[in-house]
């Protein structure tokens, strides 16, 4: 009998052992993770707007591109799981990440304190400065943020721009994103706007498709993160995959396709 009892302990001990081994592999996420809630669902839900070059679609394309498009899809690869790209008002953002309708807000964003107060944010990876859009007619007496006190400034709502219009004293009008912000300019129902400067070089000007607007001067410089949900796990994941892509040379590879080179922060 005391033998029997002995086999039967020893059995448990072994069974006990295999699967200790068994789980010193590939470290699996907790539960309650975003990670494991990501790979569970098999997409990762990224927010978005309507910003070249860093998301935006080209004319008669349903497929989202840019230099933070890319990346995100290349993101998403190294989890295992598939992107998609949901529009939303940037004015909400926070609402849309704390509810779940998307896992992170990736659109040249810049890592300002409300933000970092609100989300849980990567590394900075790219230079930015808000800048003064007018019409080119009109530059020459809009090339300080003093001459500027006067004019009426079409603002993304929620965005960087907005803050600095309004740290500077301007008149504004929120809209829905950066992109409207020009069609104000270029319509005439407002006399500027702001945005980043990294839109700026890609939308403003000659050869582009707002040739009668030019951007003037910078208000401030930025760096833009990604942003997860408070607690995420995601972060740390992100900042190896964004160490290794830059490694490898993936990044660099994305930031020439779209011309933001010069602005990427290695």
């Amino acid at each position: 009998m005391r033998k029997k009892i002995i086999a039967l302990v020893l059995s448990v001990l072994m069974i006990g052992l295999c699967f200790a081994l068994a789980g010193c592999g590939e470290k699996k996420p907790a539960a309650d993770s975003d990670l494991a809630y990501i790979q569970g669902k098999g997409t990762l839900v990224v927010g978005i707007t309507d910003f070249a070059p860093m998301d935006y679609q080209e004319e008669g394309s349903e497929d989202w591109i840019g230099f933070d498009a890319d990346l995100a899809k290349k993101f998403a690869e190294s989890l295992g799981v598939n992107v998609e790209f949901q529009l939303i008002e940037w004015d909400y953002k926070v609402n849309e990440l704390d509810g779940k309708t998307i896992d992170c807000v990736w659109n040249g964003m810049t890592l300002t304190d409300e933000v970092k107060a609100a989300m849980d944010c990567s590394k900075a990876y790219c230079n930015n400065q808000q800048i003064v859009i007018v019409a080119a007619d009109k530059a020459a007496d809009y090339q300080t943020a003093e001459a500027c006190k006067d004019l009426r400034f079409a603002v993304e709502a929620g965005s960087a721009g907005e803050a600095v219009a309004k740290e500077n004293g301007f008149e504004t009008t929120p809209v829905l994103d950066q992109a409207t912000a020009l069609q104000e300019v270029a319509a005439g129902t407002c006399d500027a706007a702001i945005i980043d400067s990294l839109m700026a070089a890609a939308m403003v000007g000659e050869g582009t498709s707002y040739a009668n607007l030019t951007y003037t001067v910078g208000l401030n410089d930025e760096e833009y993160g990604v942003g997860f949900r408070k607690g995420s796990d995601l972060v740390e994941k992100f900042n190896a995959f964004l160490d290794a892509a830059i490694a490898d040379g993936t990044v660099d590879a994305i930031a020439e396709t779209y011309g933001v080179q010069a602005s990427l922060i290695k």
